[in-house]
């Protein structure tokens, strides 16, 4: 068996491959070169990718043995999933292994925007000593509000809660009996609009699809607090990017927490990069060494189940 890796991994996944007797071929740029993404496919019966490879029918008709495409993320808007059911070949995907560093970066984002000690540190060292301007905020008894409530949102839940924060959460596929609610207490509002406008914190824990395009832009913005803050670690494009810099610059909300962009990297004439009150981080909520020794791992072993043909709870 032959497996293709075109983009980073964690050398345990590699040595997993290895040790259920798979010829491994690993070239992290490769997903950049499509010509030869495409010439080279059909000799392998597995390929392994993030979320830069294009897996689209054409990727997937090139793949003449293919038989499972692993996925080292959870987020699945880089591959026609449907096309891949249709031709039989298994999607894998590394579930819930990044879930706690996502609901960690999503902890630092709200610390930072409450006491952004970075900023006082600089303040100091070029010889201020302003305690006023870096006195900050509690995080206790403010809002955190979570649009879809899955298992990076339960993790969230959980770590707010003992800040002694509120917890609250729309999500039109959960009932007061699913586990967030039952066990970690988070009130489900009924509407989008009544969390935005509660909310000292939005955090968005949603897939890109068609119906969460654009899910926030300037209507949604416009019913936020005026100190609330915007933290999206999900996929870009599920706000509204030039309507979130018009609402910062027009300080509408007080700021944003993007780890996700429309168009990765960065173009240097986004507006975003303009906005004080934005800050941007290099798709990296979920990249913590721990978590991506635990995705290399999993895909790698999930995928040599799906190729012995055994049950695997993690496809698609």
């Amino acid at each position: 068996m032959k497996a293709l890796i075109t983009e980073l991994i964690w050398d345990e996944g590699i040595a997993e491959l290895k040790s259920q007797g798979f010829e491994v071929d690993y070239d992290e740029t490769l997903w950049a070169d499509r010509e030869r993404l495409l010439e080279i496919l059909p000799g392998y019966e597995a390929v392994i990718v993030r979320n830069q490879t294009r897996v689209d029918s054409e990727f997937l008709d090139a793949g003449s043995r293919l038989r499972a495409v692993g996925r080292l993320g959870v987020g699945l808007d880089n591959i026609d999933v449907q096309y891949a059911k249709d031709k039989n070949i298994k999607v894998v995907f590394a579930r819930h292994a990044n879930a706690t560093s996502v609901a960690e970066y999503v902890m630092a984002a709200i610390l930072s925007s409450s006491r952004p000690l970075h900023l006082a540190d600089s303040d100091v060292r070029n010889g201020s000593w302003n305690r006023k301007k870096y006195t900050g905020g509690e995080l206790y008894q403010k809002t955190v509000g979570l649009i879809g409530l899955g298992e990076i949102s339960h993790r969230v839940a959980r770590r707010a809660n003992a800040f002694g924060m509120k917890l609250i959460g729309y999500d039109p596929f959960i009932t007061e009996y699913d586990h967030i609610v039952s066990e970690t207490g988070v009130t489900v509002k009924s509407t989008l609009h009544q969390l935005l406008e509660e909310a000292d914190y939005v955090s968005l824990h949603v897939p890109l699809t068609s119906s969460t395009q654009h899910l926030l832009s300037s209507p949604q913005l416009s019913i936020m607090k005026s100190s609330a803050y915007v933290i999206n670690t999900s996929r870009g494009g599920i706000i509204d990017e030039i309507a979130l810099s018009e609402a910062l610059q027009t300080r509408v909300i007080a700021g944003a927490y993007l780890d996700v962009l429309e168009q990765e990297p960065v173009r240097e004439s986004h507006p975003l990069l303009h906005c004080e009150t934005a800050t941007l981080t290099p798709h990296i909520a979920g990249l913590t060494e721990e978590s991506q020794v635990r995705t290399s791992f999993l895909v790698a072993k999930e995928i040599g189940k799906v190729l012995k043909g055994e049950q695997s709870l993690c496809t698609v």
